[in-house]
């Protein structure tokens, strides 16, 4: 299966360039199981489903530790049938069979376990479970893991917002990407994560 991410950084400071690519050494320990790509518009990242949210905590968490306020944008898929199967990416691993509801308490137990990394984030996610039955109970059941998860920030027309340490938030994205829609089939999700935004409500 294949899964990865398209990532773009924006600093908001005169030196973001050498924020960006400062931060980018913050990908070095997943380069042995990642292809990792970088041009003028983002990086790219390709490798197994449970480790690219690390690895984008990892970045962001970088990118923003000198206080400056720093957005990520990333666009995550998994399964795009457009897109060959590389051996560095890996089954999901869950059962097609599993009931929303088990999914929903693995996901709140992963989530519980999340180390926090001191970077307070806000984020917001759109979930689109591409040509899966019953769409629809896959992005409520989504949600209300969210609501659940400890991070739960509110919901907005077309996303959900969280809020808290960048561990758990990063943690709970994770496991809305790996725990919901079809574990064969073609899921994208959208998101942008801040921190040290100078206007936080």
């Amino acid at each position: 299966m294949f899964s990865g991410a398209q990532v773009a950084l924006y600093p908001m400071t005169d030196d973001f360039v050498r924020v960006i690519l400062g931060s980018l050494s913050a990908l070095d320990p997943y380069r042995d199981r990642f292809r990792i790509e970088s041009d003028d518009l983002s990086t790219l990242l390709v490798g197994p489903p449970e480790e690219l949210f690390p690895a984008m905590r990892d970045l962001h968490v970088a990118a923003s530790r000198d206080g400056v306020h720093c957005v990520l944008h990333a666009t995550v898929s998994r399964g795009c049938p457009g897109e060959p199967d590389d051996p560095i990416c890996t089954p999901i691993g869950r059962e097609a069979d599993t009931p929303l509801p088990r999914r929903i308490e693995a996901a709140l137990a992963a989530v519980q376990g999340a180390i926090a990394t001191g970077r307070h984030v806000a984020a917001q996610l759109s979930l689109y479970p591409l040509g899966a039955a019953h769409h629809m109970d896959e992005i409520y059941g989504c949600i209300d893991f969210i609501r659940r998860s400890g991070v739960f920030g509110k919901s907005k027309n077309f996303c959900t917002t969280l809020r808290g340490d960048a561990g758990p938030v990063f943690a709970t994205l994770s496991e809305a990407f790996l725990r919901f829609g079809s574990p064969e089939g073609h899921l994208a999700l959208d998101l942008t994560v801040s921190a040290n935004s100078p206007t936080v409500v």
